[in-house]
């Protein structure tokens, strides 16, 4: 070997290593590799940022964007609200919510899908008795199976296709993924709806800063407002529409009259209610009913934040009710709910005299709002993405992404041109705010992408893919064509927990490709085993940041996705090499 082999072999082989240990950030491994493969001279000092002009980061950026808008439209309640009176079992909130995290998965960022649902997850785990620890890992692994079923479900699709283009062919196609994906989703979904058993039983997750309060202690006051479609019906039809998580407690009616209303009772324009719910139900309520914080100014509209606070030993407010602190006059804030451990609120918020340590969801302009929220003596634990106020209708995002598809899967457009018009899209209808766009975009991930696609590319450039191809290709010259494909696939998965799933693919697809040349076969199914096996981590929280969003949260070690990962990992190796030989011939 050449010393320019060696010193790409030594520098791929650095940042494998340095994730491993796991003492540096991604981002930060990623540029001490092309900062060293720069310095020693095998990326030209003029081609050291072309990584970061590769359409490949326009993709995943813009698809974070739509990922974000599909969050705050409002679309998930109305797809889980079928079949969330149903989903008793765990099995059940697997099939339902991982069956459509994997859905979404498919035309959105794996990631964005799962962060999604996982409150979703979370909230049916409480109303049903069951753990989520028990829901979470499934559904990060569906939403890994779904990235498989189209171009733009995970990054190792999209890079994929790129080196598929740059071998001189046409690259994959919107739904080229689909036959074998599809395939793998279905099965890896029915193990899954019953694999769960192989979790431990014992993990218990992180408690949110809502779960470290009793959520039945939740009481809000709203009141209709103008134009309400909910007057004239009854308090059990308003009821209904929170799904159980919460109830009206008490009614002002004519300012006064104080009333503890029956199922039946009739609700009229200007009444104002106390309900008892936790924060989710609560905006179900104010968006669905036509609700609105009940000392809301008159003018107060658009979108504005929710914020969580305790408040803290000193503040103004100690002593004081939401009246006579007069919040919104000195900070800008409406009290949408209160919360007291251990009991029950039954007058109205206005008049509860505060004390040290209760908790407040609290409604106000976003501008500045952590500011004042600190000279109201109040600690935020969590900013809250919910909405109080005027949204766009859910027709809005749901429009902007069937556009997408279908232009994608018509190829009107070039992939990053479609997500960059969607992601513009969603900032300009409104449905989200510049900087919530830019809050979306996970900037490590990008360093990290347009870092390594000039360091890989020197395994090629130097020769290094050819060696490791000559030695693939000799072991695979004694195997079956369907063993070559196995073993492509068993590499990628054994690669991808230790380098992210995008280097994974750049290193991986070039050795694929030049070992089905010196084998004089098809370079397709070698790419598109790269891409299963690259797409398939199951083994291991680090691989994969679907993996590691659910590690606190399920309360995960790091041997748990191993239990239920290598049997689910075997099961895609012998599938997927049958599908990908059927629909991709050698």
């Amino acid at each position: 070997m050449t010393w320019q082999q060696i010193a790409s072999f030594a520098v791929i082989g650095s940042v494998v290593g340095l994730l491993i240990w796991d003492r540096l950030r991604y981002d930060v491994v990623a540029v001490l590799a092309l900062l060293a493969t720069v310095l020693m001279g095998l990326v030209p000092a003029k081609q050291a940022f072309e990584g970061f002009a590769d359409d490949i980061v326009i993709i995943i950026a813009s698809a974070l964007v739509v990922s974000a808008g599909i969050a705050r439209s409002g679309i998930v309640d109305v797809v889980v609200r079928p079949f969330a009176a149903r989903a008793t079992t765990p099995g059940r909130q697997i099939l339902g919510l991982g069956g459509t995290v994997a859905v979404l998965s498919a035309v959105m960022k794996n990631i964005g899908a799962l962060a999604i649902f996982m409150p979703v997850a979370a909230q049916l785990s409480r109303r049903h008795g069951t753990r989520v620890s028990s829901v979470l890992m499934p559904m990060s692994f569906a939403s890994l199976l779904g990235g498989l079923m189209t171009l733009v479900g995970t990054s190792p699709n999209l890079v994929v296709s790129r080196v598929r283009q740059d071998l001189g062919g046409e690259p994959f196609g919107m739904f080229d993924y689909l036959p074998v994906g599809l395939g793998l989703t279905v099965a890896g979904m029915a193990f899954l709806t019953v694999g769960w058993r192989l979790l431990p039983k014992d993990r218990q997750g992180t408690r949110s800063a809502e779960d470290s309060f009793s959520v039945e202690d939740y009481v809000s006051e709203l009141r209709f407002a103008a134009g309400s479609a909910f007057a004239g019906r009854t308090v059990a039809d308003l009821e209904q529409l929170a799904e159980g998580d919460a109830r009206v407690i008490g009614l002002v009616r004519e300012q006064y009259r104080r009333l503890v209303p029956d199922a039946d009772w009739t609700l009229h324009a200007g009444d104002v209610m106390l309900i008892e719910g936790d924060a989710p139900a609560i905006q179900r309520l104010v968006i669905g009913g036509g609700l609105e914080p009940a000392d809301a100014r008159e003018g107060d509209g658009g979108q504005l934040a929710i914020a969580e606070a305790v408040i803290q030993k000193g503040s103004p407010l100690i002593g004081a009710s939401a009246a006579t602190a007069r919040l919104a006059d000195r900070f800008g804030l409406a009290v949408v709910a209160v919360s007291r451990g251990g009991y029950r609120l039954r007058r109205r918020l206005r008049r509860v005299a505060l004390r040290e340590g209760d908790l407040l969801l609290l409604r106000g302009a976003e501008e500045g709002l952590s500011d004042r929220l600190t000279a109201a003596g109040l600690f935020p634990l969590a900013e809250r993405r919910l909405q109080i106020g005027k949204r766009r209708p859910i027709w809005v995002p749901a429009t902007i992404l069937v556009a997408t598809v279908v232009a994608l899967a018509a190829q009107v457009v070039p992939v990053a041109i479609a997500f960059l018009c969607a992601a513009t899209a969603m900032i300009v209808t409104g449905v989200l705010k510049p900087e919530e766009a830019y809050d979306a975009v996970e900037w490590p991930i990008l360093v990290l992408i347009g870092a390594l696609i000039p360091v890989s590319g020197t395994l090629e450039s130097t020769g290094g893919t050819a060696i490791i191809a000559a030695g693939l290709s000799s072991v695979a010259a004694h195997l079956p064509p369907f063993a070559v494909v196995a073993m492509i696939i068993a590499a990628a998965m054994a690669v991808t927990p230790f380098l992210n799933n995008a280097a994974t693919v750049l290193v991986m697809a070039p050795i694929g490709a030049t070992m089905a040349e010196q084998l004089g076969m098809r370079p397709d199914a070698f790419l598109m085993a790269v891409a299963v096996g690259a797409g398939s981590d199951f083994l291991t929280p680090i691989g994969h940041q679907c993996n590691t969003l659910v590690m606190a949260p399920g309360g995960y070690r790091f041997g748990d996705y191993a239990r239920l990962g290598i049997p689910l990992s075997l099961m895609i190796l012998a599938l997927g090499t049958a599908l990908i030989m059927y629909f991709w011939p050698l």
